[in-house]
């Protein structure tokens, strides 16, 4: 059995793509409500309503009923991770996964770090790269990566989640995997602000090109090895992020770019994200001058025109 905590697009996803393979799959619902719902209707209408339950896939709002498997896959967002695995068994067997992205604002820790600080005594592994929920939930053709320091546990893993539609890499970077998932979220923001602003694809381009080498200098900085940031987990999901109007993250740059307001009800973590790395730029010394802008953007404290000023009066530098 594989367990899922959140009920989420993501998490809803790859319950659907796991259970295809005819295993079983028992995926976790925050409220009672929501649990009866889902196996009424069997599907999840609030996010993928054309994505109908396979038999294998349980529903259940009793934590029990999702320990004790293959794994245990955490689709929370990152900023409530700390607070959702809080009421779980702190000693286990049982592997987690985190299905998130981003870096935890109060201590500037990615998702494996968080599980790791709160159960120091869990295997965990992170599963990041270039993915829509849509897409995985339909059967569409999708890598992942998947990150876990230990190398026997990541290969069974590996094993797993792997399905006839969902292929997974696996390292035992997950310092990489990490950043490069986070960090792309926030260059996405950029790229959208570029788009909203109409400031065009040439534009576009160099802020996502600008922006990979900011995610290198900072991965450099941090420990991340440079094949993880130019695999699925960096470049693949910054290319995705960066141009797809799917992207949340995307979107929020668009808005902020044209000077419309955002839904705050939608989970955005590059806006999160690029307030915690910049906080953590500024005490290792790294530049990061995109990061730095979307962080100013995001607060309110800039405007578009402003920073693109910045950015294009900087100093003129080698490539």
């Amino acid at each position: 059995m594989i367990g899922i905590m959140g009920a989420g697009a993501f998490g809803t996803a790859l319950a659907i793509a796991l259970a295809k393979t005819g295993q079983p799959v028992t995926l976790w619902c925050r409220t009672s409500e929501q649990a009866r719902n889902l196996d009424k209707l069997r599907c999840n209408s609030a996010y993928l309503p054309d994505a109908v339950f396979p038999d294998s896939l349980k529903v259940a709002e009793d934590l029990s009923a999702i320990m004790g498997g293959k794994a245990l896959l955490i689709a929370v967002p990152l900023q409530h991770m700390r607070a959702a695995i809080s009421v779980l068994p702190q000693k286990t067997e049982t592997p987690w996964v985190a299905c998130c992205k981003g870096i935890e604002l109060s201590t500037g820790l990615g998702p494996t770090g968080v599980l790791n600080d709160a159960s120091p005594n869990v295997t965990t592994a992170i599963l990041t790269g270039p993915s829509f929920a849509a897409d995985i939930a339909i059967g569409r053709p999708t890598a992942l990566t998947l990150a876990c320091k230990d190398a026997t546990s990541g290969a069974r893993l590996q094993a797993a989640l792997t399905t006839p539609t969902l292929r997974l890499y696996r390292t035992t970077d997950t310092v990489g995997a990490e950043l490069g998932g986070a960090l792309k979220n926030v260059m996405a923001i950029a790229c959208g602000a570029v788009i909203g602003a109409g400031l065009g694809d040439s534009a576009r381009a160099a802020t996502m090109t600008r922006g990979f080498a900011e995610m290198q200098r900072i991965g450099r900085a941090l420990g991340a090895r440079t094949d993880t940031l130019a695999g699925l987990s960096g470049l693949g999901d910054l290319a995705l992020t960066c141009t797809s109007d799917l992207s949340r993250n995307y979107r929020l740059g668009v808005s902020l770019g044209r000077g419309d307001a955002f839904d705050p009800k939608i989970t955005v973590e590059g806006a999160a994200t690029a307030q915690a790395m910049s906080k953590i730029a500024r005490q290792k010394e790294i530049d990061t001058p995109i990061t730095n802008i979307v962080a100013r953007l995001v607060e309110g404290s800039t405007t578009v025109k402003d920073a693109i000023d910045s950015l294009m009066t900087r100093p003129l530098k080698e490539e």
